[in-house]
């Protein structure tokens, strides 16, 4: 038996060791990114790279996998010239792994449905680059159930753990959303928490031992040598985005989120980190 092909575009920090878990998992991965530079690496580590949108539909089986940035990215991979749909697919679906706000993915799923013969369901994921290149991602999956239920295999290549949310394929975006506000809330009351205790010159790394084995523990505690490092323009960069966008969500729904909403305007003084510079 042959093994099956799945499409993948947007082979990034994240897309590619995504995408190499699916070719050790045994799938055949069809592979495209508008940047040349990664083909050597894609095709050094197995992956069958081509060389247009249109080839990706034409030769994945039943699924394409989109790693691009954002909306207007998706729009453009799906829906531009010699993009995904200039191959007329049939039958086959889109696996939206990209981070939209969960108003613009429902509106993608919609575009979708209505001007193609594509279906589309969204799987956040969560764990970062590490995550991806152990292929312990956590994936947060909504749309059609049954589809969602047939992908597992591709699912199992790249993450530990999936989860599932219903048919709106926004709602995967919710389930992220919520993830990383409880992490900024988190790190802003542990970067509190350490701020009082270095006031009483409290050694640091006894407090991180005894939050470890108290009731203070959390993910944020277990991890905060790794977290403390990150920089305003990488990782904190990412969950200032993310903290903003559960804050508008909150405002647009009239769900109340005041830790959130501290937390998006604290989350650098806390960390002791220099705010980005706005461009």
């Amino acid at each position: 038996m042959t093994s099956k092909k799945i499409g993948f575009v947007g082979l990034g920090t994240m897309g590619f060791p995504m995408a190499v878990n699916l070719k050790k998992a045994g799938f055949e991965v069809i592979g495209y990114d508008a940047y040349k530079g990664v083909y050597e690496k894609a095709i050094a580590a197995g992956i069958t790279m081509v060389e247009t949108l249109k080839e990706v539909a034409e030769q994945a089986d039943e699924a394409i996998i989109s790693m691009v940035r954002d909306y207007a990215q998706n729009v453009d991979i799906i829906f531009g010239e010699n993009a995904i749909l200039s191959a007329q697919p049939k039958n086959k679906t889109i696996i939206v792994m990209s981070t939209l706000d969960p108003d613009t993915m429902n509106q993608l799923g919609k575009k979708v449905e209505e001007e193609s013969d594509l279906r589309l369901i969204s799987a956040a994921v969560s764990g970062g680059a590490s995550g991806a290149q152990a292929g312990t991602l956590s994936i947060m999956t909504s749309g059609s159930e049954d589809i969602v239920k047939s992908f597992q295999p591709y699912f199992d290549a790249i993450g530990s753990n999936t989860f599932y949310y219903g048919e709106e394929p926004g709602n995967s975006q919710v389930a992220k959303l919520v993830n990383n506000m409880i992490l900024g809330i988190n790190m802003n009351a542990l970067a509190e928490g350490l701020k009082l205790g270095k006031h009483y010159n409290l050694p640091q790394e006894e407090v991180l031992n005894l939050l470890q084995v108290s009731t203070g523990d959390s993910w944020v505690v277990r991890n905060w040598s790794d977290i403390s490092e990150w920089t305003a323009d990488t990782a904190l960069a990412v969950l200032l985005k993310d903290l903003k966008a559960a804050y508008n969500e909150g405002l647009k729904h009239n769900v109340t989120l005041p830790f959130n909403a501290l937390s998006s305007t604290q989350l650098f003084d806390s960390m002791g980190k220099e705010k980005p510079k706005a461009k």
